[in-house]
Formats: structure tokens, sequence, C-alpha cells
């Protein structure tokens, strides 16, 4: 699962290492970094591999990596388990703005080896001497460039369309990084346990639409979300959500014209989207500020929820949404 602004990321990443300078020659770690199969009993740790199954096929990687370079998508879940890459892509100043801040600080401390628009320069990363590259675009773009990263480290690479629960477990077992998967699931876990349970009847009865806009939206035009976030709550939590028909583009794919916004009334709930203060994303407010939007009895009635999502790939940003989400239900009581 994969939302919008994700995939126009990793299709951008893609293009930019097309375009880089190459390093074409394999770049290894020092002997403390890589290396292959342990043959004597006393082998160095270090030099053992393990073999993990990717998109690429099965890829043989260090068993305990020392120096991970992140390319797209593949940074910030890797740094929500606990990960301290060398170097990373470019992210956006709105995802490292709701990042809590000792993930800033790890993604900070990485080298920057490319932008999320423009080139990633595969010189710079091959001197960073990594001995595990992980890396997400699109299955095309790999055919033309996966050979040259797969030159300078084993590589794993997962496409644009893996689920976000197989993403992150497979960047945790890549990663080397489990033991905080199996907290942040566990928890992930309860919450969900505890948000059905707790709300119930509301979940039962109740009519939930989701609609948001991107900063990539045309202007006058908002959509209807059933990925990212919104396939979380109706797939996890139950919750009553649009969704598109079997084999047919996402809802989210499709621009509405603000003239639509009056249609929402035929929904019991709605959610939009919020930063950490509860405030109306920026892309959002021009919504807001519509006559349509401020008439809906759905708004007047206190049923319109902000709802926050500061991201949908890894288990600890969905915990802070299903923190979120847990609230805005709660605010319903007595509004139904």
């Amino acid at each position: 699962m994969s939302s919008i602004p994700v995939t126009r990321r990793g299709t951008a990443i893609a293009a930019a290492l097309m375009s880089a300078s190459l390093l074409l020659t394999a770049c290894g770690g020092d002997g403390d970094d890589t290396g292959g199969k342990t043959t004597g009993s006393g082998g160095d740790k270090a030099a053992e591999t393990r073999s993990v199954k990717a998109e690429n096929g099965t890829v043989e990687i260090p068993a305990a990596p020392r120096r991970i370079v992140t390319i797209g998508n593949t940074n910030l879940p890797f740094i929500d388990l606990g990960g301290k890459p060398v170097g990373v892509t470019e992210v956006s100043d709105a995802e490292l703005g709701v990042l809590p801040k000792e993930q800033k600080t790890a993604y900070e401390a990485a080298e920057v080896v490319g932008s999320s628009g423009g080139d990633v320069d595969l010189e710079k990363l091959a001197a960073l001497k990594p001995d595990l590259i992980l890396v997400q675009f699109h299955a095309n773009d790999w055919d033309k460039v996966g050979k040259r990263l797969e030159s300078i480290a084993p590589t794993v690479l997962w496409g644009l369309d893996t689920e976000w629960k197989s993403f992150a477990g497979e960047i945790a077992e890549a990663g080397n990084v489990t033991d905080e998967l199996g907290r942040q699931k566990t928890e992930f876990e309860k919450k969900v346990a505890q948000i059905k349970k707790t709300y119930r009847t509301t979940i039962d009865d109740t009519k939930f639409v989701d609609v948001s806009r991107g900063d990539w939206s045309d202007p006058g035009t908002f959509y209807i979300a059933d990925i990212g976030c919104s396939e979380i709550a109706r797939d996890d939590i139950g919750l009553d959500l649009p969704a598109a028909a079997e084999g047919k583009d996402p809802l989210a794919y499709e621009s509405l014209p603000f003239e639509q916004i009056g249609e929402l009334s035929t929904y019991d709930v709605i959610t939009y989207p919020v930063d950490a203060e509860g405030r109306p994303t920026e892309p959002f407010v021009p919504v807001t500020r519509t006559n349509t939007w401020k008439a809906l009895p759905t708004v007047t009635s206190g049923r319109a929820l902000g709802v926050f999502c500061p991201g949908n790939n890894s288990y600890g940003p969905v915990n802070r949404y299903l923190d979120s989400l847990d609230g805005a239900l709660a605010s319903l009581a007595g509004k139904l």
C-alpha cells in the first residue's frame, strides 16, 4: 500500500538515479564491514551472511550490517525501527517536521546522497563504503539501474506496491532491527484491539468518509482517501469507509471539484487531515474555507474530525495515527 506522494517520490528518485554520475566498479567496505560466508569456526561475526528474499530475488547480505544506505521510501521506515543509516536521500520538510526528535537526529546524522527529486550521486554513495543498500522504486526503473547499485553493495529492492506491514517487517529483517519491530507490532495490535472494543457500536453503525487534499492537487479540487491511513482505519479498525471496486484505481486518484463537497452530507462522519497540533494541513485549508464545507451538517454538528497521519509505511507513525483516531472517535460521544 502506497500513498500518492510516496509513489511520486519513488518515481522521481528512480529517474534521478538513471541520470546520476554512476560508479561502475564494486566498492567494498573495510574488513570489519562486509565479507563472505564464514568458513572457520572462529570466523569474524561481521563476515557472516544470510539470505533475504526481495523484489530483485534472493540477496546475500551481511548477517549484522553496519553501514546501511537507504534510498527513497526506505529512509524513514528504517529509522523508525531504530536504524541509523550512514547515507540517505532527501525527504520533505513536512516529513521531517513530524518525526520524533531522536529519529530526526538519526536522519540528520546521515550523509545525504541525493535529493527527493534531483540527482543521486552514486560515487558519493559508494564513498560511504556501505555493506547494505535498501531501496524502493518501480521495477521498470530497477531494470535500468539495479546492477549498478548492486556493484556497490548488496542491495535489497521493494516495489512501490508492497503492503506496509510486509514492508516494515522485511526492512527490519534486512536491517537487523527486528527487536524494535516486535515492540511496535505488539503496540499496534493492542491499540487496534482497544479501539475496536471501545467504539464497537460507533464502528458498526456509522458511515464514514475520509477526505483529503495534497500539495500536488489541482486548485479547487479534493479527493476521497481510500489508501494510506484511511486503509488502516477501514481494514484494521473496521470503519465503514468508501473504497474503490476490485480491480479499479483507488478513489484517491480521482480529483473532485469543490462543487462536490456538498455530496459529503450523505455520510455520518467526515475525517480530514490535520497536523500534530490538530490544525488542518496546509493543502486541506482551502477546503475548510469554502462556504459549502462550513455549511455541511456534519461540520456544524461537530462530526467532521481532524485526524493526524504522520505516515503509513511503518508501525511507529501508524501507532501515532491510531492515537489520533482514538481521540477523534472519543469526541463523537453524544453527537451521533
